[in-house]
């Protein structure tokens, strides 16, 4: 027996505390070995030894060799396993010790620490989990930060954000976003994504964004498209795993509870409120001049101070305090004789309640009285106020149905109807964002009050009660409005019952139905996410290509039926997984040299891979070119492509340094890919680093550019340039830059810009390439942008205005050498297997990609729009004005039906300035939109064209230019309906009809064929005995265009329409075509003139 195994079999004698702390290192891992032997024999989770071995793991996790640390690692697993949720007083401290010592090691203990993180969260010990990263994102190594990230990302992907809360991570995510390193910045967004998935975006956007600086905002908005889905946890803690039930003791029949408890796995919703740190108010408050400005005897001091006090209470969390001398304050102050000051003090009240909630319980009930009281007053500016604030303090918690009774009965009995009709309004809003348990509570309070309000003088009044009885039935049923709806008249009962049939009252007969149809529901969707894939790490959610799916949820059995059901499910998914082929996996695994050798088998002789392994080029040289002889004597190569790519990426491998070697290479992989039928991707992956590298040598270029051409005919350009963009922005040689944008420039002419995400390009051109120090990069990128503009158009212009000018100069010189030639333009190869463009199809026709602003047409923006004030109108045009700007004039028509509906209103606006800027806000939609403006603008051309009825010269230019770009984007035949229907109105006016004759005359001269313009015979025909010779004579102009335009056939087909002059200036102008014999001396056409008596000078003549 050796030294060593006598030192290791008197070491088991022992304790445990010694073995574990032994000098040598070897027996402190056979220890950790035992250790982990014996709590995996532990089958008692409160067995004693628990507490004996808890203490440990502080020092063996500590151990500076990395093997024995491992088997520490191991222990620690084993460990809590098999223990129960009363060991997490030792969380902390072992936490802080794997935080310390494990995660800047190996590979392996990186992963198992990462384990042991994930068991401590299943033991419930989340709080010492979120304090050990706290510190670790503190570490200045990076490569301890990112484990960190992804180990906080698989916690909560796999329990939810019930069990990992999110605010503390989210307290994390500003510091991780500036940090130096680029693969911490990717973790941090990819945990933002995942924490969209579980809380939402819009909490996420209001939280993060204003912390993020504008580059990192952009790329997590364009990353947020992809995020969708219901996030749902695929892991339990530990108490909720020991009371899960057995699937066979399942009931067969859904009874009301299985249903409750089946809805109880639902995605947990977390408030936005939640999530944020309450701010103090009062100590900013007594600093400010809310007290002096309150007590002052002008108005707009009083209104400046009261101002001060609703900009603070803004915030969205408010911290509790002693609000009841500001409360008092603001009850006299709702009651100012100033309307500016009594609107500031409402406001203010609604911030409050908004930010303090039920802190802010007892300050409404005292508010209350007077904001009801207020009602009465009549402006509008002021009845509005009050509505929002009433609401705010319901929404907010502040008030409940049941708080507010005894209110509600003053309030309906005010002399003034105002009073007792909008009462009855909020009544009808908080009956309607109320539950059902409170509805059942208090019906019986409410249903007399406003069966007794049916019967008020007013009728304003009347609907309200109507409206509050309907929210009632609709909330619990028709039951408790029976013995009313007795004592009503026929009259009165008969429109109570059509309103609660119109608001869907009696539903709640089919809930019992309805529910269990939502349980199966919810089953199906738990069970297409089981195959969803499972993300290891957090960045990688910034895949860009495929939306990011729910995380996969535990399958659950609803009932006996549906487990029966399975086998024909799993049928039907077997036959629709054989029509839907799975997404192509791009990401090649790790393989050795041996196993590679050992899949090569007979491929490839053995003299062959032995020589290429040795040191002397020459035989490198002799075994590269046998090599390539076999590969070409293959018979079926398409089952060999990727072992063959990986063992010459091993050896001789990309490091090779003998030029000829190289070559041989690189033609033996062009021939591979240009003969295989499918090229897989991770094979170009594997060799993508390796050819960049050859490209920017000059001796291997022409070899390495004529293998990207080959890869990009194989698997298409896009994913080739994807992949290149990471590699040339990291590489530290500047040629592997300038000269993969050169070989870039090659393929956009070859190919041209079909297979290509334009939107990747142009950004990759403006951060890297046009950013390089050096000037052979930033020429390659303005000749790459230069090829792009053949294909493109002026359009992509657009997207470069924040470019320095030296560098748009050149562009511009580039441009004019690369003139737009587009359908013309067509690409020199073609690509064999055809690329999925989903990912590519961001833009329209023309391929230039447009961004969605639906997130940006704010509730906020509209009802700016639509304010009293014209300032704030004006305000929000701008924001308009700067969202387009924003999105480089390019975006989708994705949710701005509303933006439509809003800047329709402001073209009647009162003021003129506004409806100036509005057409010039619309008309630069209309070229940012192009042509699905026609179907999302929703008739808003016709307001369009009536603005030309303004006397204002400026006015009617101003709508002839939106005109112009309206034609630009929709063809002209779109626009005639709304044209012919504004000619004919009589509002046009004299002047607007001349412009638009004017108009409609330019935009014919340059179409050579246009039948539809036939329509507009009629009005012009009208035009033409108008009293204003300008219109006669712009009119006249017109139909000669018409003509010219429209074709004989077209015209004899519209003479119907043609009356009074126009008929013979129709004749006379077809008189050269031929045509005339025939329409005059038919009868028909003579009776089509309103009086005949005119034709008779052209008959003459003719």
């Amino acid at each position: 027996m050796s030294e060593e195994e006598k030192l290791l079999k008197e070491a088991k004698k022992l304790p445990w505390e010694d073995r574990l702390v032994h000098k040598n290192w070897k027996v402190r891992s056979e220890a950790n070995v035992d250790l982990a032997a014996v709590c995996d024999s532990i089958s008692d989770p409160k067995d004693p030894r628990f507490r004996e071995f808890a203490p440990f793991f502080k020092k063996t996790l500590a151990d500076s060799n990395a093997p024995a640390q491992e088997k520490a690692l191991d222990a620690l697993i084993a460990f809590l396993r098999a223990a129960d949720s009363d060991i997490g007083r030792y969380a902390k401290e072992v936490c802080d010790v794997i935080v310390a010592k494990c995660l800047t090691g190996r590979p392996k203990t990186v992963e198992k620490s990462q384990a042991a993180f994930m068991l401590w969260v299943e033991l419930e010990a989340v709080d010492a989990f979120l304090d050990a990263m706290e510190k670790a994102i503190k570490n200045k190594v990076a490569k301890a930060v990112v484990p960190a990230i992804d180990v906080m990302f698989l916690a909560l992907s796999e329990f939810g954000a019930k069990v990992v809360p999110p605010k503390r991570i989210l307290k994390m995510l500003p510091e991780l976003f500036d940090h130096q390193d680029q693969h911490v910045r990717a973790s941090a967004k990819g945990l933002t994504l995942e924490l969209c998935r579980w809380i939402g975006k819009d909490p996420v956007k209001s939280i993060l964004f204003e912390k993020m600086r504008d580059t990192m905002r952009k790329e997590l908005e364009a990353e947020l498209v992809n995020v969708l889905g219901t996030a749902k946890p695929s892991r339990k803690i530990r108490s909720e795993q020991d009371k899960e039930p057995e699937p066979e003791a399942v009931s067969e029949v859904v009874v009301p509870g299985h249903v409750e408890e089946a809805s109880s796995d639902a995605p947990h919703e977390i408030d936005e409120y939640d999530l944020l740190d309450p701010v103090d108010i009062l100590n900013p408050l007594e600093k400010s001049g809310f007290w002096n400005g309150v007590k002052a005897t002008k108005w707009s001091e009083r209104r400046d101070g009261v101002a001060e006090l609703t900009k603070l209470a803004s915030t969205k969390r408010i911290a509790p305090g002693d609000f009841s001398e500001v409360c008092r304050t603001l009850k006299k102050l709702v009651m100012d004789v100033n309307i500016a000051v009594a609107v500031e003090a409402i406001q203010a009240i609604g911030n409050l309640a908004h930010g303090l909630r039920n802190y802010f319980s007892g300050s409404s009930r005292f508010l209350l009285p007077v904001l009801l009281e207020k009602l009465k007053e009549k402006k509008p500016i002021l009845t509005e106020s009050l509505i929002q604030t009433l609401q705010a303090m319901h929404k907010a918690g502040c008030l409940t149905l049941v708080d507010i009774v005894e209110d509600v009965r003053t309030a309906v009995k005010n002399k003034v109807p105002l009073v007792r009709s909008l009462t009855l309004n909020w009544v009808t809003f908080c009956i309607e964002t109320s539950n059902k348990a409170v509805i059942l509570k208090v019906h019986k309070d409410y249903v007399p009050v406003c069966m007794e309000c049916l019967n008020d003088g007013t009728p304003e009044v009347r609907d309200s009660a109507f409206s509050a009885l309907a929210a009632i039935s609709k909330m619990v049923g028709m039951r408790p409005l029976e013995r009313s709806l007795e004592k009503l008249d026929d009259v009165r009962r008969k429109k109570l019952s059509e309103m609660i049939a119109g608001s869907g009252g009696g539903v709640s007969a089919s809930t019992s139905s309805a529910t269990i149809q939502t349980v199966g529901g919810r089953n199906s969707s738990l069970e297409a996410s089981e195959g969803s894939f499972v993300r290891k790490s957090a960045a990688s959610m910034l895949t860009g290509k495929k939306p990011v799916p729910a995380a996969p949820a535990n399958k659950k059995v609803g009932t006996a039926k549906a487990g029966a059901n399975r086998k024909g499910v799993g049928a039907v998914r077997a036959e629709k997984s054989k029509s839907i082929e799975p997404p192509e996996d791009v990401e090649p695994s790790e393989m050795s040299l041996e196993e590679i050798e050992s899949r090569l088998g007979s491929l490839v002789q053995e003299d062959t891979v032995t020589q290429l392994k040795s040191t002397v080029w020459k035989e490198r040289l002799e075994a590269i070119s046998s090599l390539k002889t076999q590969v070409q004597n293959l018979q079926v190569l398409d089952q060999s492509v990727e072992i063959l790519v990986r063992l010459l990426c091993a050896i001789p491998g990309w490091t090779e340094k003998n030029v000829q070697v190289q070559q041989q290479v690189l033609e033996v992989i062009t021939y591979i890919a240009s003969t295989t039928s499918k090229f897989p991707k991770k094979c170009v992956v594997l060799c993508l680093l390796g050819i960049s590298e050859r490209v920017a040598d000059i001796k291997t270029r022409a070899h390495a550019t004529k293998c990207l051409t080959t890869f990009s005919e194989a698997v298409g350009p896009g994913f080739i340039f994807e992949r290149l963009y990471k590699i040339m922005k990291e590489h530290k040689n500047p040629k592997v830059l300038s000269e993969g944008v050169l070989w870039m420039v090659s393929a956009v002419e070859d190919f041209g810009i079909s297979h290509l995400n334009l939107k990747g390009l142009i950004d990759f051109c403006k951060d890297v390439g046009l950013q390089s120090s050096v000037a052979a990069s930033r020429n390659a990128t303005i000749k790459l942008l230069g090829a792009s503009h053949k294909f493109v158009g002026p359009d992509i212009k657009g997207f470069l205005v924040d470019v320095k000018p030296a560098l748009l100069s050149a562009l511009d010189a580039e441009f004019e050498k690369n003139p737009f030639e587009g359908a013309s333009a067509v690409p020199k190869k073609t690509v064999r297997v055809s690329e999925s463009v989903a990912s590519f199809s961001t833009g329209g026709l023309d391929c230039l990609p447009r961004e969605d602003i639906s997130g940006k047409i704010t509730p906020v923006l509209l009802k700016g729009l639509e304010s009293i004030d014209w300032k704030v109108r004006l305000e929000s045009i701008e924001t308009v004005n700067s969202i387009l700007e924003e999105a480089n004039k390019r975006i989708q028509p994705t949710g701005t039906g509303e933006l439509f509906g809003a800047l329709r209103g402001r073209l009647y606006d009162s003021n003129k300035n506004l409806v100036i800027a509005t057409l010039t806000t619309i008309g630069v939609i209309a070229t940012a939109m192009g042509p699905a403006i026609e179907k999302s603008s929703k008739g808003i051309l016709f307001d369009i064209v009536k603005c030309l009825g303004d006397n204002k010269k400026q006015m009617r230019e101003c709508a002839l230019a939106t005109l112009d770009s309206w034609v630009a984007a929709v063809h002209l035949d779109k626009m005639i309906p709304y044209i012919i229907a504004a000619l004919l109105d009589a509002k046009l006016g004299v002047e607007g009809r001349k412009d638009l004759f004017d108009w409609l005359s330019r935009q014919l001269s340059g179409l050579s064929d246009f039948s539809e313009a036939a329509n507009l015979l009629k009005p012009a025909s009208f035009a033409m005995m108008d009293k204003s010779s300008d219109v006669r004579k712009a009119a006249e102009a017109c139909i000669a265009g018409i003509l010219r335009v429209c074709g004989q056939e077209m015209i004899e087909k519209n003479l119907k329409d043609i009356q009074g002059p126009a008929l013979a200036l129709v004749l006379e102008r077809m008189k050269p075509h031929g045509a005339l014999q025939g329409v005059i001396f038919c009868p028909f056409s003579l009776q089509l003139c309103a009086n005949p008596c005119l034709l008779l000078p052209w008959l003459i003549i003719l």
